[in-house]
């Protein structure tokens, strides 16, 4: 399975599936919740630097699953 963001004006929220990028509602939800979480840790930590923070966490999860232990 590919992952295919959501397309800004085009993405639903009837049925299962949305309509633009074709994810389930649920995945939709869980990458949300995923993002959130790791939004308030940036806060919380009061990171200046959040871009390096995001490329920190970017880098994490494709070497994890490129290499999953």
């Amino acid at each position: 399975m590919r992952f295919n963001p959501c397309i800004p004006g085009q993405c639903t929220d009837q049925g299962s599936h949305c309509e633009g990028c074709g994810r389930s509602h649920e995945e939709i939800a869980e990458t949300k919740k995923s993002i959130k979480a790791l939004v308030a840790l940036a806060q919380k930590m009061e990171y200046e630097n959040y871009e390096d923070f995001a490329g920190f966490i970017a880098k994490s999860i494709v070497g994890k699953l490129q290499n999953p232990s």
